[in-house]
This record gives C-alpha cells, sequence and structure tokens, in this order.
C-alpha cells in the first residue's frame, strides 16, 4: 500500500456522516491502499473478496439484457447493519466503500466518484468491456422461447415480468446453487448458469459483511449489480433460497423491487430450507 493512496482514502469517511472505511483494490485483489482502523487481514480479504465477485458481476451481464454495451457500473450489498460499495476506480482498480445503514447514498456516491476522479494522475479509465468479457453470451432466451418444461416456470414471477415495464428475468434458487424456477423464456441452462454464478456472488458478498460493520447475527440482505444496459438483484428469499432477478436500466427499480419483495414470501416454499444460508 501507498501512504499517499491510503491519505486519499480518508476523504470519504472524514467528510460522508456515517461512512465507515474505503479500500483501493487491484483487480486481481490486491490492495492498493485503505483507510485507518482497517486490520491489515481484514483489507486482504475484502479485496480479494471484492475482486472475486466483480468478476462474477461481468459473467452475469447477458442476464441483464442483450445490448451491445454491457459495461459494470457499481455494485451495492445491503446488510441488516451496513452497506457496501464497490466502483471502478481505473483500468485494473477498484474503489470499496463501507457505511451504517442510515448514509446517505447520493453524498457517499458523489465521494467515491470524485476521488476516483482525483486518483486519476495515477489510475487509468475503465475498459469498455466486450462481449467475450459480459460473459460471451449476446443475450439469454427472448420471452417465450425456450422456456423449459411447464413445472419449472414459475407463473407469479412472471407476471411481475409482464406488469412492470423493463422488467425481464427472474430465477429462484436455493442456498445449494440449483434453480428451483424461473420465469418464461429461462432456459433451464441460462438458469443453472446464473444459479451457479449468483451462489458465488452471495458467498462473496457475506465475505464483505465486516467491512459493513461489525454486529452479532448481522444479516445479508440484497447485493445490486448496476451495468451500463440494466440491473441484477440477488435478494433473499427465505430460508435457504434467493431471488436473482434482471431489469432494463430505465426500469422503475422502486416498483419492480417492491413487486420482486411481495411475491417473495410466496415463493419460499418452492425452495429447500437450509439453516442459517440467509445470514452473514
Amino acid at each position: 500500500m501507498t501512504a499517499d493512496l491510503s491519505w486519499m482514502l480518508e476523504d470519504i469517511v472524514h467528510n460522508v456522516p456515517r461512512a465507515r472505511h474505503a479500500v483501493l483494490l487491484s483487480a486481481d485483489g490486491l490492495p492498493r491502499g485503505a483507510t485507518k482502523g482497517l486490520a491489515e487481514k481484514d483489507v486482504r480479504t475484502i479485496s480479494a473478496a471484492m475482486a472475486g465477485m466483480q468478476s462474477l458481476s461481468r459473467a452475469t451481464a447477458h442476464f441483464a439484457g442483450p445490448e451491445e454495451d454491457r459495461r459494470w457500473n457499481q455494485t451495492i450489498i445491503e446488510f441488516s447493519h451496513g452497506w457496501s460499495f464497490l466502483i471502478g476506480a481505473g483500468q485494473g482498480a477498484y474503489l470499496a466503500a463501507a457505511a451504517a445503514p442510515d448514509v446517505d447514498m447520493q453524498q457517499i456516491s458523489f465521494r467515491m466518484h470524485r476521488l476516483v476522479a482525483r486518483l486519476g494522475n495515477n489510475l487509468t479509465s475503465p475498459p469498455r468491456l466486450n462481449n467475450e468479457d459480459a460473459g460471451g453470451a449476446r443475450g439469454s432466451a427472448p420471452r417465450g422461447e425456450n422456456p423449459g418444461d411447464k413445472g419449472f416456470v414459475l407463473g407469479e414471477l412472471d407476471q411481475v415480468m409482464s406488469e412492470v415495464k423493463g422488467a425481464r428475468h427472474a430465477v429462484l434458487l436455493g442456498s445449494d446453487g440449483l434453480p428451483r424456477g424461473a420465469t418464461n423464456g429461462m432456459s433451464r441452462d441460462l438458469a443453472d448458469t446464473i444459479s451457479a454464478a449468483m451462489t458465488g456472488i452471495h458467498a462473496y458478498s457475506r465475505v464483505t459483511s465486516q467491512f459493513a460493520g461489525v454486529l452479532e447475527d448481522a444479516e445479508w440482505r440484497q447485493t445490486v449489480i448496476e451495468f451500463q444496459h440494466g440491473w441484477i438483484f440477488l435478494m433473499a428469499a427465505g430460508p435457504g433460497a434467493f431471488l436473482a432477478a434482471a431489469a432494463e436500466h430505465d426500469c422503475d427499480i422502486e416498483e419492480f423491487t417492491t413487486r420482486l419483495h411481495e411475491v417473495v414470501p410466496r415463493l419460499t416454499a418452492a425452495a429447500t430450507p437450509a439453516k442459517g444460508a440467509g445470514h452473514a
């Protein structure tokens, strides 16, 4: 770590009320700077987890839509006791920050992006993702094609997709990484691929719990991935179950997530319970 970069990171915790920590890391998971108060071991763990999660996130870009421009913008992880944020900080570098539950989201986002601009002399701009970077596929199957067998389609999720403008797909998965059902238009192969990636993203998300704050029995709630062309949401869906959903970038996110949370309790019974799967 360089003292200059670590000192620059202090801008976030000093100027954003309720901000807790910040870490600058390389794409291969090596720390390049951190704010005071984090043990070196924790900085290494956070850096490795954030890099792994970002790599998996890029592999799921086609789930959010088939558009050409699939640049990853940011990842946000919500816990019961705080937030973790991850944005690009130039080619091969990322900036992670942690904050309390009541942090001003706009303010911390502004400070993080401003810091990245200030780091511009040391870090170059992030590269555009090509189709191979974004998972290799040009997009998931169009709705109504290759839907899989009838028993695999979850009608209540399908209704949300049809009623919320910009909603695309959703898949219910268990803690074992296996899909329990999906919306119409998702083949079993696609559901298997997304479920495996989301299981990894969930595991990496949980590792960042200590970064967001120390609290006994802290609970992971959701991980949100924003791309240039759309959104992916991974949320807890009861013991041993998770829900992954995708939407266009201009979708009404509040309406979409509200509808998904309304459906989740009715979907929970479809998942195999697994003790402790929803806790960090």
